[in-house]
């Protein structure tokens, strides 16, 4: 009797072991640096203007826009960055740092994007014309391809992002 019931308790954890296994990782957001006067917080539209440093889960950093001094400019909830972002930026005020940690599966984008934007010469008229290249996010994202070399498939990403300033669309 008291084997059937070790045996019985003992069959009754493995799926439950088998579903907290299969459960998709989760997007942690941490606040590292507060800010007192909060007079307008990030919203869904908004185009943020933030420095970031990207890296693995093993320290190695893949990108950072501080050396560039060269802020990273978007229009949130718009699809521009990957699912991370669009989340994890949300409620957040100007001169605030966070630290996001995001699973591959949010490290996708979401559709086409823009990849690279380079100047023609037309030759006629001999003006610089920007071209836009239009590609599909599922090879400018992360998720599970990765960005070879630096960032593999399936690795989560953990970004330090502080957000310099918010534009509100009825602003522009």
């Amino acid at each position: 009797m008291r084997l059937n019931l070790v045996l019985a308790v003992t069959l009754m954890s493995i799926p439950m072991a088998l579903v907290q296994g299969a459960e998709k990782k989760k997007l942690q957001i941490g606040i590292k640096k507060r800010v007192d006067n909060c007079p307008i917080k990030s919203r869904k539209g908004d185009v943020l203007n933030m420095h970031y440093t990207g890296k693995l889960e093993d320290g190695t950093e893949f990108d950072s826009s501080i050396p560039r001094n060269q802020p990273f400019t978007f229009t949130l909830g718009t699809g521009q960055v990957i699912k991370g972002w669009d989340q994890g930026l949300l409620g957040m005020c100007e001169g605030e740092k966070r630290k996001l940690v995001i699973p591959s599966e949010l490290g996708e984008c979401y559709g086409n994007v823009i990849c690279s934007m380079s100047f023609k010469i037309y030759e006629k008229c001999m003006i610089f014309r920007p071209y836009f290249e239009i590609c599909d996010c599922s090879t400018t994202g992360y998720g599970d391809r990765g960005a070879p070399p630096k960032i593999p498939g399936g690795a989560t990403l953990i970004f330090e992002v502080e957000l310099l300033s918010i534009e509100r669309r009825s602003d522009l």
